[in-house]
């Protein structure tokens, strides 16, 4: 796809297109790193990107830049076609679905998949080779089952779903619109609920749903558990990693975004927006604000006001967690010094 199609394109979308030079208007065939990048690929540089230094070495065909004329005169004197975008990470992203369209199969229903009474399935559907869909459950218009997907019964399925190979999503389940659940996912497990006795652990029923709203992607082998009663809910646009566990009873808002190895225990609650990076861990009942960033193994606890940043275990301000951190390498000549300090206030 020759580069000035590429423009066209982006004035369409909301990467906000500011102005381009096409130089050869390079025929471009697929995106790639700035070091990697043939004649034949698009690259991208976000503003004060650490890898600008790259550009002058650059073999790309085309770059998309941040608004700056010192980027755009690089670019030009090596003779690349470039465009200048507000968001030039949003619209690489546009360019790479552009030049790599999803191709679906034709709809319909594999031989080989099972579908139990009461089955309902909308219009355009596409059922793999293998799928197992129990009673009573409905799968919404153009969704797209892939092969050994296990659908339990009572499960509904909303509209442009895509459910990838081998994931299970358990009874009572509810999927909205436009969501993606990847491979080994499971939605709507038993929560992790045992009572315990003078015998040992009595099990308590986990006869709650798992509600997933619209435009929610749930990672590979990332695991969503049902409630003993009432519900587990996953606000609309969330994001969710792989190898992610979220228990029984959390509460997610809205466009929150949870990185790998996350752990949520039973009922949290997660405000809109928040960012849980990889490993973080969300103690049980725990009540994290809206917009809050927890960094990378913090454990949280109690209760995090809105908008604030963390890390650390157990969880403190980032800017507190940062001048703590730069102390622990010294702690052994301080304890040292302090001892040094201690004999000569005895003597």
């Amino acid at each position: 796809m020759h580069f000035s199609e590429l423009i066209n394109f982006l004035q369409q979308g909301n990467s906000g297109l500011e102005s381009h030079y096409l130089a050869d208007d390079p025929d471009l065939v697929s995106g790639a790193s700035l070091d990697q990048a043939n004649p034949n690929q698009i690259s991208f540089l976000e503003k004060d990107n650490s890898l600008s230094s790259q550009l002058d070495k650059s073999n790309a065909g085309a770059i998309l830049l941040p608004p700056s004329e010192d980027l755009r005169a690089i670019a030009e004197q090596k003779g690349l076609a470039w465009a200048v975008l507000t968001n030039p990470r949003l619209g690489f992203a546009e360019v790479l679905g552009k030049l790599h369209p999803e191709k679906r199969p034709l709809s319909g229903i594999h031989p080989t998949s099972v579908l139990e009474e009461g089955v309902v399935i909308g219009d355009n559907v596409t059922i793999g080779p293998r799928v197992f869909v129990g009673k009573g459950s409905r799968i919404g218009s153009n969704s797209f089952i892939h092969p050994g997907v296990v659908i339990y019964q009572n499960v509904e399925v909303g509209e442009d779903n895509e459910i990838h190979a081998n994931a299970v999503i358990q009874k009572g389940t509810y999927l909205g619109k436009r969501c993606v659940v990847h491979s080994n996912a499971v939605i709507g497990s038993e929560g992790f609920g045992f009572v315990p006795t003078e015998n040992g652990w009595f099990k308590m029923p986990q006869t709650g749903v798992v509600v997933i709203e619209d435009d929610v992607e749930i990672g590979c082998g990332s695991t969503i558990d049902r409630p003993s009663v009432g519900k587990t809910l996953i606000g609309s646009g969330t994001k969710i990693d792989n190898l992610v566990q979220i228990g029984h009873g959390v509460t997610t808002g809205k466009r929150c975004a949870l990185a790998s190895q996350v752990g949520v225990a039973g009922g949290a609650q997660l405000g809109n927006g928040v960012i849980l990076a990889g490993q973080v861990g969300v103690a049980n009942r725990a009540v994290i604000g809206d917009q809050v960033i927890a960094s990378s193994k913090s454990g949280l606890h109690g209760e995090i006001k809105p908008g604030q940043v963390v890390s650390g275990y157990p969880a403190i301000p980032n800017v507190l967690w940062l001048r703590c951190s730069a102390t622990f390498s010294k702690l052994p000549e301080i304890a040292k010094a302090l001892r040094k300090l201690q004999k000569e206030l005895h003597n």
